[in-house]
């Protein structure tokens, strides 16, 4: 099935199954929007009931082995779902329309499992005691979470969640021809996204031995990811966005691009 197939039998479903996909990402973003406020409480450790320093405490090596798988799967997860050719198998069998918001939902339910089952290693590793200073640095945390909200809305936040091609396919509209723009941050980095949740995940006052590890490997997986994506971006985009990576760095604003 090509991707013109795929797109023109969304179009062309009854109005019942365009409502029913459509409520199908409603649903799908508002799981996601919930994990992502859940996210920025578990990491700052702030309002939610469990956090990444909570929970029940047991012993290192179990913690480990635990919190390692459960950042693996979502790893594997947000990345196999994210590839060209994953999706072109994809959408032999799941409507175009709704093939965004179904990655969506299952990378909101893979965080959630990882919320739930995380295992809290609470070994304080650095501690700043200064309380004016602890709150320029949580400050900075809550930076970091806006740039992540903040970019998404420069390149479509709706589409990006899924929302924009359900709405697109409830009124019978395929979606538009996708345009390379590098609006505001996109000017100074390739990836604002994945920046804002490197500055928030080790923008805290308590460092804990759990939090240093999902820092750590959240970080190492945001730039395997980069590659990754990069590759897709190349092979859709071609020579802009080659001359794109040799203009704008990565991640370091003003930094020569590798």
């Amino acid at each position: 099935m090509t991707h013109t197939q795929a797109v023109g039998q969304d179009v062309r479903r009854s109005p019942v199954g365009r409502f029913v996909a459509f409520l199908y990402g409603l649903a799908a973003y508002a799981v996601f929007f919930a994990s992502f406020l859940y996210s920025i409480g578990f990491v700052s450790g702030l309002v939610v009931p469990k956090t990444i320093d909570t929970g029940p405490v047991v012993p290192i090596t179990e913690a480990l082995i635990v919190n390692i798988l459960l950042m693996s799967l979502f790893a594997v997860q947000h990345s196999v779902m994210a590839r060209r050719q994953f999706k072109e198998w994809w959408t032999q069998y799941v409507p175009k329309s709704v093939e965004r918001s179904t990655y969506v939902l299952s990378a909101s339910l893979t965080l959630i499992l990882l919320f739930w089952q995380w295992r809290a290693m609470p070994g304080i590793v650095w501690q700043v005691v200064n309380p004016q200073i602890a709150v320029a640095i949580i400050g900075l945390s809550f930076v970091g979470w806006l740039l992540v909200l903040t970019s998404t809305f420069l390149i479509n936040h709706f589409e990006l969640f899924g929302l924009h091609q359900v709405a697109n396919n409830l009124f019978g509209r395929a979606m538009p021809k996708p345009q390379f723009k590098t609006p505001l941050f996109y000017k100074f980095v390739r990836h604002p996204i994945y920046l804002g949740f490197i500055i928030a995940f080790w923008a805290t006052p308590t460092m804990t031995i759990g939090h240093l590890l999902f820092a750590a490997v959240t970080t190492a997986y945001i730039y395997v990811g980069i590659l990754l994506e990069e590759r897709d971006l190349v092979h859709f985009i071609g020579d802009d966005y080659r001359r794109y990576k040799e203009r704008v760095s990565m991640l370091i604003p003003w930094r020569k691009s590798a």
